[in-house]
């Protein structure tokens, strides 16, 4: 069988669907007449994503100047859509528990991740964007595809980290040469059996090349942007060991003046050690 992005993701009945907590909170979420207490007891049914949420909210991510107590309480402040986009990227984490981390340090890839995810936020911030918390999803999922390729093809992996190694080649770029596809399209299409939304999925599956966006070329370009930035500090790992290369429509698009970047960096380093410990449980 030839190996296709979708067939990865067809052959992963484990992972493709979310779990039912996440459709419980969304489904409650789209509810009108749903009430924050209502919410919060489906949430706190899960210990694990309960506890996560919690140190989240009373994290430097968000700053609160009170210690946040409840759910119902991170709900109010936080709002329903904006926690339900939290719980997505908590509960993505428990899908990929059981990947191994032989071939790719999985605490380090999440804490790559988490950056990425914090990073983007930042930049949204400034630019003002509607519901920030969604761009820090995106960090949190953008580089998921390559997670499914070491689940089913961990040996292909590993012979395209080699191969990056010895050629001092990037990763996403070895992975088009050797299967015609690469992890940002394997995420892409684990997003959309997800049934998640385009605003969502574009930007995992265009992160490498966000001027193919056809649509949300701004998350697009904020995700990319924050990818590199993240890369060049080192903060965790996803498998790549060099940055990749900045795509100018993107940059332009975002219009974040370059004076600017020393402070994003500087929140970033700020927030990292405590959204990591938020995450750990063991991610």
């Amino acid at each position: 069988m030839t190996i296709t992005a979708k067939s990865l993701v067809d052959i992963s009945s484990d992972i493709s669907s979310l779990p039912t907590i996440f459709h419980q909170i969304n489904q409650a979420v789209e509810d009108p007449e749903i009430t924050f207490s209502e919410i919060a007891r489906i949430i706190s049914g899960d210990p694990s994503l309960s506890g996560r949420l919690l140190r989240l909210a009373n994290s430097s991510f968000y700053g609160f100047s009170s210690r946040i107590e409840t759910i119902s309480h991170a709900i109010t402040i936080i709002g329903m859509a904006q926690l339900r986009d939290l719980v997505l990227a908590t509960t993505v984490v428990s899908q990929f528990k059981n990947v191994p981390s032989s071939i790719i340090d999985m605490e380090s890839f999440w804490k790559h991740s988490v950056a990425c995810g914090l990073t983007a936020r930042i930049i949204a911030v400034y630019k003002k964007e509607f519901n920030t918390e969604r761009y820090y999803v995106l960090g949190m999922l953008h580089d998921l595809g390559r997670l499914l390729m070491l689940l089913n093809i961990p040996d292909v992996v590993k012979d395209a980290l080699n191969t990056c190694a010895a050629e001092k080649k990037l990763l996403f770029k070895t992975e088009m040469e050797t299967l015609e596809f690469d992890h940002a399209e394997v995420g892409g299409e684990l997003l959309k059996e997800w049934n998640l939304p385009s605003s969502l999925i574009e930007p995992v599956r265009y992160h490498h090349n966000p001027s193919a966006a056809p649509q949300f070329q701004m998350e697009t370009a904020i995700v990319h942007t924050a990818d590199l930035i993240v890369h060049a500090l080192e903060l965790g790992n996803s498998g790549d060991s060099f940055v990749p290369p900045l795509d100018p429509k993107a940059w332009d698009k975002i219009q974040i003046p370059s004076s600017l970047i020393s402070n994003i960096v500087d929140q970033v380093n700020v927030q990292f050690p405590d959204v990591v410990r938020a995450f750990s449980g063991k991610y």
